[in-house]
């Protein structure tokens, strides 16, 4: 269907199911999405070429206060009806454009993940990038934080937190998960279930096929729901609708979800392993006779995921908070290797099936407090590297990296073991991102900077209650 009877198409459905107001939705540098509403009216053919004005000083990484006036500009495929939002009301993904030169703002995230998947065209490696990822989270029933000049604390509560064993509830009927026991015991123990229904319908009235739920390894209400695989840019769109639907029928339950990597101390951390394939031709590039039914460039593509996964972190695990997920032992596989089934190793060849279309890579390092528009064309980028340069991944490794010997272990290559070593490997290696002109300089320093301003700097500042309880006495 053309551009052009997309939109009105768009139009007249609009028309016809009574919508009232038209929200435009967008994304920010660290992957958070803001919104502006405007009347029905408005939603003509010249929003969707001339967009809609706002100003871009406002909102974290894009322009400084001289140079703010943007532009956003709706894509027509992304229409649904917002689900949350009592009056009627159309929802559009909007593109970030600069007012003077027309063109795509190069530190608009929606606008790296399209210029990933037009590089990859021209490689020639494929013309369609397929990305699935199992993004997991916590579903608290209590949240509180504070910082201030004398203190400082978080707390959060959870009906099925095992640390509630004991607590009167009048009656306490027990039923609680216990630490890393979560995976995954049916009702009563997972109360929950009801919960996610909910939040898998609500995904399904804006275009998610859901494959999958169930209640995750961590005590205190941690979930995971999968989606079907679809393009990158599309799955990038599908994640953010699926975190906002995650929230928002959590609050209708009086409760509160958050994709925090690591909210709670000794138990599992929430990943979003991440399933890639490469397809050209409508056919799967990946499958193949070496080792775990992988092509010669599916494990090229591996060995470029592993080369720059230290770089990749600055964009997959892009907070402080990641890297109390991203150590050995809470299946965080901090460890740069390769292997088939073995979920120890960042890179898996899931083997539930012998078809060559399910033939696939599972890199399992990331974090759902990324930006999936940047996080996806990073490792696609990656992954392309590796094909062009034909990078060996080198030998699988068939072993529990977690339980091998210090001497073996050593010769494994970490992931890095702190935002603050991730941004600097970015520094270091950088190139593969800039091929196709897919990520700028400008983009990267502004991440970097952001990074080290608003989180970085900050978090070193600030005493923790583990130091007042070490160090009080000193």
């Amino acid at each position: 269907m053309s551009n052009d009877r997309k939109i009105a198409e768009v139009i007249t459905r609009a028309k016809e199911d009574g919508v009232r107001f038209v929200d435009l939705k967008f994304i920010d540098l660290p992957g958070v999405w803001q919104h502006l509403t405007v009347p029905v009216s408005e939603l003509n053919e010249d929003l969707f070429v001339d967009g809609h004005g706002f100003d871009g000083s406002s909102i974290r990484g894009f322009r400084s206060i001289e140079s703010s006036d943007m532009v956003l500009v709706p894509d027509a495929e992304t229409a649904v009806v917002d689900p949350f939002i009592d009056v009627p009301t159309l929802s559009l993904l909007c593109d970030v454009r600069d007012p003077v030169t027309g063109l795509a703002y190069d530190r608009d995230p929606r606008g790296v993940a399209r210029r990933a998947e037009a590089f990859l065209q021209r490689t020639g490696a494929g013309d369609t990038a397929y990305f699935g990822p199992e993004a997991e989270f916590f579903v608290f029933d209590d949240v509180r934080a504070e910082q201030t000049v004398n203190g400082g604390f978080y707390r959060v509560d959870s009906d099925e937190g095992s640390w509630n064993s004991g607590r009167e509830e009048a009656p306490n009927l027990g039923y609680k998960p216990r630490l890393k026991g979560g995976y995954f015991p049916v009702a009563p123990v997972d109360s929950h279930h009801g919960l996610r229904d909910e939040m898998c319908l609500k995904m399904e009235e804006v275009g998610i096929q859901v494959e999958t739920h169930h209640h995750e390894v961590a005590t205190g209400g941690q979930g995971e729901i999968d989606m079907r695989f679809d393009t990158m840019l599309r799955m990038a769109d599908k994640l953010m609708w699926f975190k906002y639907i995650v929230k928002n029928v959590a609050r209708a339950y009086g409760k509160s979800a958050t994709f925090m990597p690591k909210p709670l101390y000794g138990d599992n951390g929430s990943g979003m392993h991440t399933h890639m394939s490469l397809w050209r031709g409508g056919r799967p590039t990946f499958a193949g006779e070496l080792y775990g039914g992988l092509s010669q460039n599916a494990l090229y593509y591996i060995g470029g995921i592993l080369k720059h996964a230290p770089a990749l972190c600055a964009l997959t695990n892009p907070t402080t908070n990641s890297y109390r997920r991203l150590v050995p032992g809470y299946e965080a596989p901090n460890k740069l290797a390769y292997s088939s089934r073995n979920r120890s190793a960042a890179v898996r060849i899931p083997m539930y099936s012998s078809s060559p279309k399910a033939r696939r890579l599972e890199y399992r390092t990331p974090d759902p407090s990324c930006n999936p528009y940047l996080a996806f064309a990073a490792m696609l980028m990656a992954g392309l590297d590796g094909i062009e340069n034909q990078i060996d991944p080198g030998q699988p490794l068939d072993k529990n990296i977690y339980n091998l010997p210090p001497e073996e272990l050593s010769k494994v290559q970490s992931a890095p073991g702190s935002l603050d070593e991730a941004l600097a490997a970015l520094q270091s290696d950088h190139s593969f991102l800039l091929k196709g002109d897919v990520f700028t300089e400008d983009l990267l320093s502004a991440w970097i900077d952001l990074k080290h301003t608003d989180e970085i700097a900050p978090s070193r500042l600030r005493p923790t209650p583990f130091e007042f309880l070490t160090y009080f006495d000193c």
